[in-house]
């Protein structure tokens, strides 16, 4: 494993793969455990994740998607997923710490309760914070799978009522991004300059950066 602040320092967004190796399963299941060790809201975890490494998957997939050839290249494109009713599972979320002792029922029935009432009949609120938390996921995600040896790319350009109607996804759940994961073959571009500190950052107050 790399360390974290050298995975974050290199990882770049890829467009080329090479589409001769595979991923096997248990390195994309591996690779989504470390994501879902991401911060989320009352740690209701609204994330969900659709891994499509089939060929025949992939080519919906990459059609979903205008038909951008790095879906159908990557070992597997990840469907990154926000669970707009994710606060329903507060209970089964909080039932292992209530098992173990560390918090009575009345105390987790309390807190899914509270953890339900910013979301309920705020469809606008599910949906910014699926979206959020869907994100901070595909973020942790990126860096796990580069700190084991593999590249990725995110990609908000697909159209997500195809990739649902495709995948069979209901309407509980919004698709945040596609992540394509592999390996890197020629021809990618190399690392994208970023903005300085001083261009992003103010401290106490904002101002017009």
């Amino acid at each position: 494993m790399k360390d974290a602040l050298a995975v974050i320092r290199e990882r770049t967004s890829i467009n080329h793969f090479d589409s001769s190796k595979q991923i096997h399963e248990a390195e994309i299941r591996a690779i989504v455990a470390d994501a879902t060790q991401a911060p989320s809201s009352y740690n209701i975890q609204h994330w969900r994740f659709v891994a499509v490494t089939d060929p025949e998957r992939k080519k919906q997939l990459q059609a979903a998607a205008y038909n951008q050839a790095k879906v159908g290249q990557a070992s597997a494109t990840i469907i990154v997923l926000g669970d707009l009713r994710g606060y329903e599972k507060m209970h089964t979320i909080l039932a292992p710490l209530v098992k173990a002792g560390t918090i009575t029922q009345e105390a987790a029935d309390s807190t899914a309760q509270r953890a339900a009432a910013p979301y309920m009949n705020n469809p606008q609120f599910q949906r910014d914070e699926a979206i959020r938390s869907g994100a901070l996921a595909a973020m942790t995600f990126m860096i796990a799978a580069q700190a084991r040896g593999y590249v990725t790319g995110p990609m908000i350009g697909f159209d997500p009522e195809q990739v649902k109607r495709i995948f069979g996804i209901s309407d509980r759940y919004v698709p945040v991004m596609l992540i394509t994961l592999g390996h890197t073959a020629p021809g990618n571009s190399p690392r994208k300059p970023r903005l300085g500190v001083d261009e992003v950052l103010a401290f106490n107050q904002g101002r017009e950066f």
